[in-house]
C-alpha cells in the first residue's frame, strides 16, 4: 500500500489510472464490441456456453486482478474518500435515516416497488409477448436451463469483482491521484457507464445511472457489501428470473435442443 504522504504516491497513481483508461478504452472498443457483435450470431448452445465462460473468466481475473492492484495501491485513501463524501450536505442528511425508523420504511419501501414493479413488468410482457430492455442485451439472455447457470455465475461474479473496482478501488485511486473526491466518485461512475458501450447508448446511460446508484449506497452506507449484493440481484434479474419467469428457458435442455430457438414469450395454451 501506498503511503498517501510519499512524494512518489500520485505520479505513480496517476500512471496507473492512465493505464487503467487505456486499457479498458482499447477493452471496450477493440474487444467487448466485437465479440458481442459475434456473440449475437451464434446459432448453437455450444458456442453461447463457451463464450459465457470465456466472458466468466476474463472479468474475474482482468477485473478482480484489477482491484487487486489498485488495492495495493491506493487502500490507504479509501477511508479518506469516505469520509471526505459523507461530509457532503445530501449524503450526511440520508446518513442520519440510518439509524431512524423512515430509513427502514424506505428500505423496504423499496423493496416492495422493485418486487411489485418486477411483477408488473413479467405480467405485461406475456400478455404483449415482449420485454422491454434498456440496452442491447436481449442476446445476452440465456436459453437453456445449462446458459441459466452460467447466467446466474457471471451476474454474482460482475456484482462482487466491478463493485470492488468501481465503488472500492477505482475511486481510492483517483482520489490519492487528483485529491478531488468529486473527480473521484464522477470518474468511476463515467467510466462503469462507459465500459458497456456495447449496449449501445441506451446501455451506457441506464449502467451510468445504475452506478451512480450503487455509489451512493456505497458511501451512505459505509459497507461496500451492500451494493455488491444489490448488483448481483440487479443482474439476477436479468439473466436469470426474466428467462425463468418469461420465457420458460428452464423447461429447454441444451443437451437436446442444441440450436438456440428464437426467445419467443410462450402462449397460455402452450403453458398448459
Amino acid at each position: 500500500m501506498l503511503d498517501p504522504d510519499w512524494a512518489l504516491t500520485r505520479p505513480i497513481l496517476w500512471l496507473a489510472l492512465a493505464a487503467l483508461v487505456a486499457l479498458l478504452v482499447v477493452r471496450t472498443i477493440r474487444k467487448d464490441r466485437k465479440e458481442y457483435q459475434r456473440f449475437k450470431r451464434y446459432r448453437t448452445t455450444k458456442k453461447r456456453q463457451e463464450m459465457f465462460r470465456r466472458w466468466l473468466l476474463d472479468s474475474f481475473v482482468s477485473f478482480g486482478g484489477l482491484a487487486v492492484v489498485l488495492l495495493v495501491l491506493a487502500a490507504g485513501f479509501i477511508a479518506p474518500l469516505l469520509v471526505d463524501v459523507q461530509s457532503w450536505e445530501p449524503v450526511a442528511w440520508l446518513r442520519t435515516l440510518l439509524g431512524s425508523g423512515l430509513f427502514i420504511g424506505v428500505v423496504v419501501g423499496l423493496v416492495v416497488g422493485f418486487v411489485a414493479l418486477t411483477l408488473v413488468g413479467i405480467r405485461a410482457a406475456r400478455q404483449e409477448q415482449d420485454v422491454m430492455m434498456v440496452g442491447d442485451i436481449r442476446a445476452m439472455l440465456p436459453r437453456n436451463r445449462q446458459e441459466l447457470r452460467l447466467g446466474a455465475l457471471l451476474s454474482i461474479n460482475a456484482g462482487i469483482v466491478e463493485e470492488l473496482v468501481f465503488r472500492l478501488a477505482l475511486p481510492a485511486a483517483i482520489f490519492g491521484a487528483s485529491g478531488s473526491a468529486i473527480a473521484a466518485v464522477a470518474g468511476s461512475v463515467l467510466l462503469f457507464g462507459a465500459l458497456h458501450l456495447y449496449q449501445g447508448a441506451a446501455g451506457v446511460i441506464g449502467t451510468t445511472i445504475v452506478g451512480a446508484v450503487m455509489m451512493l449506497i456505497y458511501v451512505v452506507t459505509g459497507s461496500i457489501v451492500v451494493p455488491i449484493v444489490l448488483h448481483a440481484v440487479f443482474d439476477l434479474r436479468s439473466l436469470v428470473l426474466i428467462p425463468v419467469a418469461i420465457y420458460r428457458v428452464h423447461r429447454v435442455d441444451g443437451n437436446v435442443q442444441t440450436i438456440i430457438p428464437k426467445l419467443v414469450v410462450p402462449s397460455p395454451s402452450a403453458e398448459a
